[in-house]
């Protein structure tokens, strides 16, 4: 099995897209704000504690997966797949109020 060579710091895609949009406030404010308190309760409630974490440093903190994955002790890869494993979770909850 051969090895991946490259690797991407960004996510994108409809998930990604849907997060971002709550958190950078491209909705109205109303809505924005009922999204937020609901992407926040997923965030503490449906996670795990490492998935959690990563999503802080993320799009709180607005570090990278380089940088995540130092401060964590894990690599860039281990941030990805937990951080694909934590939108997708996030997403699918979220789809019911988008």
């Amino acid at each position: 099995m051969s090895r991946r060579r490259t690797y991407s710091d960004t996510f994108t895609g409809k998930a990604d897209e849907g997060i971002r949009l709550i958190l950078e406030g491209k909705t109205d404010e109303d809505r924005r704000s009922r999204l937020r308190n609901v992407l926040l309760k997923v965030i503490n409630n449906e996670l795990t504690p490492r998935q959690k974490q990563i999503i802080m440093l993320y799009y709180f903190q607005n570090k990278d997966m380089v940088c995540i994955g130092r401060e964590l002790g894990v690599t860039p890869q281990a941030v990805s797949a937990a951080m694909s494993r934590a939108r997708l979770r996030m997403f699918r909850i979220l789809q019911y109020y988008i």
